[in-house]
């Protein structure tokens, strides 16, 4: 009986990096798309990688349900269950977050103007960053690894580095003379990317939370 839940956990972890795995994915093809919308605004590559970040974050989404069932398969003990249920609905928000901005680039038309496209590309960079260790902290934890606590504060670090790019951006936008609607359109694109830090960190404090349980 050991054995075989032994199994399910090994099977659920491996699942948990699958998922982890096609995040990288959707944000490797996220970075490629704001590219593009920097460099080629009016490229037809941003509909391809639209389109991708729509396949695999589907993709994503099966992963999920999958490990969903297995939870409810009793693969781990109830409280554990609720913990890691609660961390992966969590992180899904991130590459809906991903797919959301890029529809809103595409079905708006949104050109980012440059006199904030050095500081906007900043804050994607950032935040991806923040999605990359935040997946090193999550394998952390089910690796056992002592250091989650170091990227918890990093994340942390970046996110409020996030926040402050965030309002200069768009500062800079409302001081312009750019058409007052294309303003609101470009404030809530950068607050739908300033959500991806925002994101990681809360994502970032749960895994902090199960580990320290442990813990206990």
């Amino acid at each position: 009986m050991l054995g075989f839940l032994f199994r399910k956990q090994r099977h659920l972890q491996s699942l948990i990096y699958g998922y982890l795995d096609t995040l990288k994915l959707i944000q490797d093809n996220f970075w490629r798309a704001i590219t593009v919308c920097l460099e080629s605004p009016c490229s037809e590559d941003l509909a391809f990688l639209t389109k991708q970040t729509h396949k695999f974050e589907s993709k994503a989404d099966d992963i999920r349900e999958e490990i969903k069932a297995m939870m409810y398969g009793k693969a781990l003990i109830p409280e554990s269950r609720g913990d890691i249920m609660g961390l992966m609905e969590a992180l899904d928000l991130i590459p809906g977050l991903f797919q959301r901005i890029l529809y809103m680039i595409q079905t708006q038309e949104l050109i980012i103007p440059d006199f904030i496209a050095p500081e906007f590309r900043d804050l994607v960079r950032i935040s991806l960053e923040c999605c990359d260790q935040l997946r090193e902290e999550i394998t952390a934890l089910f690796e056992k690894t002592k250091h989650i606590r170091d990227l918890l504060s990093t994340i942390d670090i970046k996110e409020s580095h996030c926040d402050h790019i965030e309002r200069r951006l768009i500062t800079k936008v409302f001081k312009s003379d750019i058409d007052p609607f294309v303003k609101l359109q470009l404030k809530e694109l950068i607050l739908q990317v300033g959500e991806i830090s925002d994101q990681a960190d809360r994502v970032s404090r749960r895994v902090n939370i199960i580990y320290m349980k442990r813990r206990v």
